[in-house]
C-alpha cells in the first residue's frame, strides 16, 4: 500500500518592499521589492521606515489654513505666517497665535515671493481678487501698481530681478521695473500663441544649460497645457528678449501646480508629475517622462476625482531625501500625500495629515490643518496619537507558478527601540484588501531628562531586532506578505519577511 507524503513546508524570505509602492505593473509581474499597497511605510533605501508625525506647531488660528508663508531677511529676521478665514496669522513662534496681523482679505489663497530691493527685503502677494500686498518685516501695506488692475493680480515671482504677476482669466502676465515692489507695469501678452485659447495657470523660472553656459528662461503656462518659453532680461527690448517655443503638455492640475526643483521644473498635470526639460523633449507620447510614472495608474484616478478641489502642491524635503504631493481629497480631512524618495525614486503614500498646504521654513517642514500649522517629521505620533502603517508586497508564485500554495507562518523582521503593535499576514491570488482589525498600541511613558528617575523611569534604547513568528491561513497559487504597525513615540522598521509555504498540487 503507497504511504501518502505530508505536504512540505518550505521558509522564503523576502527583502521589505524598498521598491515602493507600484501602482502601474499587472499584479502578476511586480518584482518582488515592490508593493501595490504601501501606506505610511516610507521606502528608504535599505529598508521600509514607519513614516514621522507631526506636532501642532500654532493654534488657535480660526478656519482652514490655506497658504503658508515664509518671509526671509537674510539671517536677521525670519517669519512664518499662515493665511485663514481671511486672515493673516504670525506663526513664527509657534503656540497659541493671537489676533491677527493683518485682516480683512477676501480669500485666503494666496501665493508669495521674496524681494530684496535697494530699499529693502520684501514678501509680496497677490490672489487675483484684490490688490497685492507687501510686507516689509514690521508692516503689511498695498503698493501702488499702475497700468493694470491690480486687482487681478496674481501669482507673484521674480524672473531677471523684476517681479512679475499673472493676470487673472487672461492669457497676460506683468512685469515691474527692475528691483521694484511698486510702479509702472508693462505686460506680455501671449493670446496670439496660445493657440488652445484659455488663460495662464502659472509662471516660473528655468534654468538649463543650453551648451553655453547656464540660462534662465520665463516659462508660462495655459489651463489648456499650452507651455510658452521665453529667454532673455528685458521683456521691453527686442534685443534682449526672445521666445524659445510653444509647448503642449498635459493640462496643469491646480494653481500650484508648478514647483522649481533643483534647476528644472515640476509640473502637476493630467499626465502625472512631469520635469518641464523631459516634457518639452518628449512630448506627451511618451508618458514614462513623468516621475510618477510608477504610479501613474494612483495618479491618474486622483486627478480625475479630486483635480478641481484645492490643495495640489509639490514641496521637497532636502534634509530626508523626500519630495511630497500633495492629494486633496477634500478640504481639511482625509488629504493624502503621494511621496517619492529622491535618491531612489521609489514611492509611497502618507495618510493622516489633513494638509491643505505646505511650506519649508528654515529647512523644516509645515502644513495648514483646520485651525492649526503643523510642524511635520518632527515627531514620532500624529499630535499624540498612533501612527498605522500598513504594507501589501507585491504577489509571488516563489518560483511555482501553477501550483497551489499554503501559506502557514509569515514572520516580519523588524528593528525598532520599543515594541509597536504589530500583525502579519498573507494575501492571495490578487486579494488588495485590507481585512485586518485596527490594531491598538498604548505608548510607553519614557522618563524626561533631569526629571526621571535612574532604576524607576523608562528610557528609549537602541534599535533592537523583533522576528516573532505570527500563524496565517492562506490558500492559494499566489501569496502577498502583508505587514501592519501601529505605534507612537517609536522608530520602527521594517527589515524583511519570512514566510513558511506548503507546497501543493497544479488542482
Amino acid at each position: 500500500m503507497a504511504i501518502a507524503k505530508r505536504a512540505v513546508s518550505q521558509p522564503t524570505s523576502l527583502p521589505a518592499p524598498i521598491g515602493g509602492w507600484n501602482a502601474r505593473d499587472s499584479l502578476t509581474a511586480m518584482p518582488p521589492t515592490d508593493a501595490p499597497i504601501l501606506t505610511n511605510w516610507y521606502p528608504a533605501t535599505t529598508e521600509c521606515v514607519m513614516r514621522s508625525g507631526y506636532s501642532k506647531w500654532a493654534t488657535g488660528i480660526s478656519g482652514q489654513v490655506e497658504t503658508l508663508m515664509a518671509f526671509s531677511n537674510g539671517n536677521t529676521a525670519n517669519k512664518l505666517f499662515a493665511i485663514a478665514g481671511g486672515s493673516v496669522y504670525d506663526c513664527t513662534s509657534g503656540g497659541a497665535v493671537g489676533a491677527a496681523v493683518l485682516t480683512g482679505l477676501l480669500n485666503s489663497r494666496w501665493q508669495y515671493t521674496n524681494i530684496a530691493t535697494p530699499a529693502g527685503t520684501f514678501l509680496s502677494m497677490a490672489n487675483g481678487a484684490e490688490a497685492p500686498k507687501i510686507y516689509d518685516g514690521s508692516t503689511w501695506s498695498t503698493p501702488t501698481i499702475t497700468g493694470v488692475t491690480a486687482t487681478k493680480l496674481n501669482s507673484p515671482i521674480l524672473y531677471a530681478e523684476r517681479q512679475f504677476f499673472i493676470e487673472e482669466g487672461t492669457l497676460k502676465t506683468w512685469y515691474l521695473p527692475v528691483d521694484s515692489i511698486a510702479g509702472a507695469a508693462n505686460p506680455i501678452d501671449v493670446a496670439s500663441l496660445a493657440t488652445k485659447g484659455g488663460y495662464i495657470v502659472s509662471h516660473g523660472t528655468w534654468t538649463i544649460d543650453a551648451g553655453q553656459g547656464v540660462n534662465d528662461h520665463y516659462v508660462i503656462i495655459t489651463n489648456r497645457g499650452q507651455v510658452i518659453v521665453y529667454q532673455g532680461s528685458d521683456p521691453s527690448l527686442a534685443a534682449t528678449w526672445s521666445m524659445v517655443g510653444v509647448f503642449d503638455i498635459g493640462a496643469p492640475v491646480g494653481r500650484r501646480s508648478l514647483y522649481k526643483y533643483a534647476g528644472d521644473m515640476l509640473i502637476i498635470t493630467q499626465d502625472g508629475v512631469v520635469p518641464l526639460s523631459g516634457a518639452l523633449q518628449s512630448s506627451r507620447v511618451q508618458p514614462r517622462v513623468a516621475i510618477t510614472d510608477k504610479i501613474q495608474y494612483a495618479i491618474s484616478a486622483a486627478v480625475t476625482s479630486y483635480a478641481s478641489n484645492f490643495g495640489w502642491q509639490l514641496m521637497y524635503v532636502p534634509t530626508i531625501n523626500q519630495l511630497w504631493l500633495n492629494v486633496p481629497i477634500s478640504t481639511g480631512s482625509n488629504q493624502q500625500q503621494y511621496v517619492m524618495n529622491t535618491i531612489t525614486g521609489s514611492w509611497c503614500n502618507y495618510t493622516g495629515w489633513n494638509a491643505n498646504c505646505m511650506e519649508m521654513y528654515l529647512d523644516e517642514p509645515y502644513f495648514g490643518g483646520n485651525g492649526y500649522v503643523a510642524h511635520a517629521w518632527n515627531t514620532q505620533s500624529d499630535a499624540g496619537t498612533n501612527i498605522t502603517a500598513f504594507g501589501l508586497q507585491a504577489f509571488n508564485n516563489f518560483n511555482s507558478a501553477g501550483l497551489l500554495k499554503r501559506f502557514t507562518m509569515c514572520r516580519p523582521v523588524i528593528r525598532s527601540d520599543g515594541i509597536p503593535s504589530v500583525f502579519a499576514g498573507v494575501n492571495v491570488d490578487f486579494n488588495l484588501n485590507d481585512s485586518t482589525a485596527s490594531l491598538t498600541f498604548v505608548a510607553p511613558n519614557y522618563g524626561v531628562w533631569d526629571s526621571g528617575l535612574w532604576d524607576v523611569a523608562k528610557w528609549g534604547g537602541e534599535l533592537k531586532v523583533f522576528q516573532n513568528w505570527q500563524g496565517v491561513n492562506g490558500v492559494g497559487y499566489y501569496g502577498a506578505p502583508v505587514v501592519k504597525v501601529a505605534a507612537s513615540v517609536l522608530d520602527v522598521r521594517w527589515v524583511s519577511t519570512d514566510l513558511v509555504i506548503e507546497g501543493g498540487a497544479i488542482l
